[in-house]
Formats: C-alpha cells, sequence, structure tokens
C-alpha cells in the first residue's frame, strides 16, 4: 500500500475531513452542503464525492492511483508553460508567482469577509436580550461555553494520517487503487457514521458530536 500512500495524499484528505467527510482548496468543490442551509443530505454528500472524485481522477481512467500523481505533475507543468513550447522561462515562473499571489490575496479578503459575518452572528447569539451590547452575565455564558474548545494542535497533520488509514480501508478489492464505488463508498460510511439518527441529513449537532467522537479515539490511541 505504499504506492497508493505515497500518490493520494489529497485523496486521503478529501476522505478525512472531519465529520462532513471531504476537504476543500481553492480549486476544490466548496462542500457538500451545497444549499448552505447548516445541513448536508445523502444526496448532497453523493453529488460531493463525486465531485471530489473527478477532480483527483486526472486522467479520467475512472481509478485514483499512482498514474494520478504523474498526470497530476503533467498538469502543473503545463499551468507554468504558458506558450506550450515544453520549457518553463523565468517570465512565465514570475507570471505564475504572480498568479499564486493574486489568489492567496483574494483569498485572504474572502475569509476576512466570513470572518465578519460569523462574528456579527456570534455576537448576535451572545447578545440574548437584544440590547446591542453584552453585558456581565452574557459574557461570563460565552467564556463558560468556550470552554473545552481550543484550537486542536497537529490537527491538519492528523486529518491526512486518518485520510490515509480510510483510503486503505477504501481499496477494498486491494488493488492499490480506489475506484468510484470504492471512494463513494468510503464517503457514504462516514456520512452514515455522522447521522446519529439515521434520517438521511447530517445537523450542525451531528457534526459536533461526531468531532467530538473523532478526538476522543484519537486521545485513546495516544500512548500513555
Amino acid at each position: 500500500m505504499k504506492t497508493i500512500a505515497l500518490s493520494l495524499s489529497a485523496a486521503a484528505l478529501a476522505l478525512a475531513g472531519g465529520s462532513a467527510v471531504l476537504a476543500q482548496n481553492d480549486r476544490a468543490p466548496r462542500g457538500p452542503d451545497a444549499d448552505r442551509n447548516g445541513e448536508v443530505t445523502s444526496a448532497e454528500m453523493t453529488a460531493h464525492a463525486d465531485q471530489m472524485f473527478a477532480r483527483l481522477d486526472v486522467n479520467s481512467d475512472g481509478r485514483i492511483d499512482a498514474e494520478d500523481r504523474a498526470a497530476r505533475k503533467a498538469q502543473r507543468f503545463a499551468r507554468l508553460d504558458a506558450d506550450g513550447n515544453g520549457e518553463v522561462t523565468q517570465a512565465e515562473m514570475d507570471a505564475a508567482r504572480a498568479e499564486r499571489r493574486a489568489k492567496r490575496e483574494e483569498r485572504r479578503e474572502a475569509r476576512a469577509e466570513r470572518g465578519e459575518a460569523r462574528g456579527a452572528e456570534r455576537f448576535a447569539r451572545l447578545d440574548t436580550d437584544g440590547s446591542g451590547g453584552l453585558s456581565q452575565a452574557e459574557m461570563e455564558a460565552a467564556r463558560e461555553g468556550r470552554k473545552g474548545h481550543g484550537r486542536k494542535a497537529g490537527r491538519r497533520g492528523g486529518g491526512k494520517m486518518a485520510g490515509m488509514a480510510m483510503l486503505r480501508r477504501a481499496d477494498t478489492d486491494g488493488d492499490q487503487a480506489v475506484s468510484r464505488a470504492e471512494f463513494q463508498a468510503a464517503a457514504q460510511q462516514r456520512f452514515a457514521r455522522a447521522d446519529s439518527d439515521g434520517n438521511g441529513v447530517i445537523t450542525e449537532a451531528e457534526r459536533k458530536a461526531a468531532r467530538e467522537q473523532m478526538k476522543e479515539r484519537r486521545n485513546a490511541r495516544r500512548p500513555g
């Protein structure tokens, strides 16, 4: 399984992305909650897993395997080689860096906007009497609510390792490749675990519960 582990780190992260199952980045589909209503249905998960599989199956052969790693490298080179002459010049490298910087700035601005919106929503929830300000009691209640929910060190690394383990499980026929059916089955298995009441919808409460369960399992596996 070493070959598949080396070549499918992106797929691993896709399968490990919290209780909603799939990870995101600037080129990935934005997330399974397509209608942004705070809940994820089985249909939304299926559609999102299909999108993720199509993105990761770079050579479109219906499998995620070591060949996709080579195809991904070729794609990256082709993006740099703007004039398609088989060589990357200094000017093309500079242009690629400038494009990456511009995209990073766009993402920073988008994150800032989302942060402001979330901040306003949090404030509204804390301001329980709707007075437009927070009393000492409301501040104390907010502090109590935050206890036990600090940032988790090593979260990204842990997610990747968890994803690798899930990839090994997803490769049910042991051929060192993950088919679309295997990818979908792995995603739906995680969906079913998070959907604690079995109604075909993962709520925010169920996502939080699934995250806590994952944390407990990780802590239980740690030595000492």
